[in-house]
């Protein structure tokens, strides 16, 4: 019995479809996964609303990381405030400051590839 897919935030999701951020949402979508895109721009991308102001929501299972960390500064407060079981940090995205503060609360960091993850099935 396959158990319930829980949420995954894509902070720094894109319409692009050059993009990694892209990719992982259909990728995403197709394995079943509930999605919250967070872009720069309001838009929609399978049907699914990007939003460029990060709501508060509960029971987050993963954030995966599509910013660099100097972008990443300004998301701190919500990552570690809606409290994931998990952030993972794509290729480009690893940040030592945020998985110390990601540790410290309990929040397991992985330096990986979310598209890598799901081919694989270690998503």
């Amino acid at each position: 019995m396959e158990q319930e897919k829980k949420l995954t935030i894509i902070l720094g999701a894109s319409a692009n479809p050059s993009r990694y951020s892209f990719l992982a949402l259909n990728r995403l979508l197709q394995h079943g996964h509930k999605v919250l895109p967070i872009g720069l721009r309001e838009t929609e991308v399978a049907g699914v609303k990007i939003v460029n102001q990060p709501p508060q929501v509960n029971e987050v299972d993963t954030i995966t990381l599509y910013l660099n960390p100097m972008r990443q500064k300004q998301y701190y407060s919500y990552i570690l405030g809606v409290n994931p079981r998990r952030i993972i940090f794509n290729p480009g995205t690893e940040n030592m400051e945020l998985q110390k503060l990601a540790k410290a609360q309990g929040i397991q960091s992985i330096e990986g590839c979310t598209l890598v993850m799901l081919a694989t099935g270690e998503y």
